[in-house]
């Protein structure tokens, strides 16, 4: 990427499903992603386990000898519900509580196809970097274009004046891992300059009652 900056990116969170999905595709993407990762010395955060998509992924940086750490809800460790994590574990009380702290440990974030649960992370992030929470790069992995119906409903709300142009900026997508890998180093934050001047620090007069804290 001559010409061009790029962010130095250590640790990567992957946002996916816990089902492997109807098409095989998906599997082979979450494998070939974890190579990549592994192959450029980055570290992976996710959601914990070893089901599905997560599964798949985190064992393939694993094998590449790259560090592994899920971020689990306590409730997802009864009965041994999702698997064993492929590497290190942190156990946390809520969703909302795993998702600050995946914030505060990485430096950009991807998503893979998945359910409610992957969409309900990857807008949080968004609504969050427009919010000027975080300035990390966010980047769907848009295989066999799984993601198209979603990139094409921002597309539509930003013509509907809901997103602005600015904020559409944030949601990067690509077809393959390593040209998202690209785009997230690329990547270069530009806030809105009202939502910039907010302080997110607990004694702010400005928060309004909004607390990333918070239990669900």
């Amino acid at each position: 990427m001559e010409g061009v900056s790029v962010r130095k990116i250590k640790k990567i969170c992957v946002f996916c499903g816990a089902n492997s999905g109807k098409d095989v595709a998906f599997v082979n993407a979450a494998f070939h992603l974890g190579e990549v990762l592994g192959k450029r010395k980055i570290d992976l955060v996710y959601g914990g386990g070893k089901l599905g998509l997560m599964g798949c992924v985190s064992t393939a940086v694993a094998q590449h000898e790259r560090q592994v750490l899920g971020i689990i809800p306590s409730a997802f460790t009864v009965n041994n519900l999702v698997g064993e994590t492929c590497g290190k574990e942190i156990k946390v009380a809520t969703m909302q509580e795993r998702l600050v702290m995946m914030m505060e440990l990485l430096d950009a974030f991807i998503a893979l196809p998945g359910g409610f649960g992957t969409l309900e992370e990857l807008f949080q992030m968004i609504s969050w970097a427009q919010l000027s929470i975080h300035n990390k790069p966010i980047g769907v992995l848009n295989i066999n274009g799984f993601f198209n119906g979603l990139l094409s409903f921002v597309d539509h709300a930003v013509k509907q004046e809901f997103i602005t142009p600015r904020a559409r900026k944030i949601l990067i997508s690509a077809t393959t891992a390593d040209e998202l890998v690209d785009k997230l180093q690329a990547f270069r934050f530009e806030s809105d300059p009202a939502l910039s001047k907010l302080k997110w620090s607990p004694s702010s007069s400005q928060k309004e009652k909004l607390d990333l804290t918070l239990r669900l």
